[in-house]
């Protein structure tokens, strides 16, 4: 089965909309989508906790850690499937990619699954560019600093074993550098993945909840933090 992790704030005006997004195109797939409310002050909660009496295949729950960090270690540790995606409630991801990951991890045995927005094949609508720009400069340093050739590291629209995640566990990212921790620990723990292109386009509805001020420091402590771990793995060695 397939655990799909969405974390919510104060996604009252479009929730509605991510329970429909799920069911109407994941009909001829075993899943389960695990809604994580992450501390929103609005009713979102409330919505959830009546949508998921009328929908199949969902389940809700409140997030007693505050921050993204916590929503998805809840949310792996929830997780009944062998599988697990993690999805933003801002339906920029294509469900088509969940589709292809799905079937790339029956099919291939891989740990992981990495997309990537960014390949000559991808196609991104309405990304904004200062935000871009920051997103290239990252990724393209975290490519230099791991000898790596992935290049979306930061983003959270990716597919994972179930198992393989336990296993890198205890994962310590509070917030949105969760996304880059977890990658980068497939990545330097050797897990098998493959690198595939997928689509994005920038929500319609809502508020972002990326703030790139405030995210910085975290993201470098993530970095230093999985740098020394590689570093540490490879004198075990």
């Amino acid at each position: 089965m397939l655990s799909i992790i969405v974390p919510v704030r104060n996604e009252s005006n479009i929730i509605h909309e991510v329970f429909d997004y799920f069911s109407n195109n994941l009909k001829d797939i075993q899943y389960e989508v695990l809604i994580i409310n992450d501390f929103s002050n609005d009713d979102t909660f409330n919505k959830c906790k009546k949508l998921v009496d009328e929908y199949k295949n969902f389940r809700i729950f409140d997030n007693p850690k505050k921050g993204l960090g916590g929503a998805i270690n809840l949310g792996i540790n929830e997780a009944k499937g062998d599988n697990i995606s993690i999805m933003m409630a801002d339906l920029s991801d294509d469900i088509n990619d969940l589709k292809r990951y799905n079937v790339l991890m029956k099919q291939g045995n891989f740990d992981a699954i990495l997309g990537s927005r960014f390949t000559r094949d991808s196609k991104v609508k309405g990304y904004p560019i200062q935000k871009l720009i920051l997103n290239r400069l990252f990724n393209f340093f975290v490519s230099i600093v791991f000898l790596n050739k992935y290049n979306d590291y930061t983003n959270a629209f990716k597919i994972y074993k179930k198992k393989t995640l336990v296993e890198i566990m205890p994962l310590i990212s509070e917030s949105f550098n969760i996304f880059l921790e977890i990658p980068l620990k497939i990545i330097s723990r050797n897990y098998k993945y493959k690198i595939i292109s997928i689509n994005w386009i920038g929500r319609k509805k809502g508020e972002s909840k990326f703030k790139i001020k405030e995210l910085g420091a975290k993201y470098l402590f993530t970095l230093i933090y999985c740098f020394i771990e590689k570093n540490l793995l490879n004198i075990k060695k």
